[in-house]
């Protein structure tokens, strides 16, 4: 159930998806500068560090 809800919030706010995995480390801060930018490069990031890597 925690996965499904970890590729739900990383589709719909990659930061916090990263977050939920993670915690607040240096991936998280990579993502949300990825973000901000534009969606997709954050989109992107966040499920290369969740499920690729």
């Amino acid at each position: 159930m925690m996965a499904i809800l970890t590729l739900i919030a990383t589709i719909l706010l990659p930061p916090l998806g990263v977050a939920m995995k993670h915690g607040l480390d240096r991936d998280f801060i990579i993502n949300l500068v990825l973000t901000i930018i534009l969606f997709v490069p954050g989109l992107i990031h966040g499920i290369y560090v969740n499920y690729l890597r």
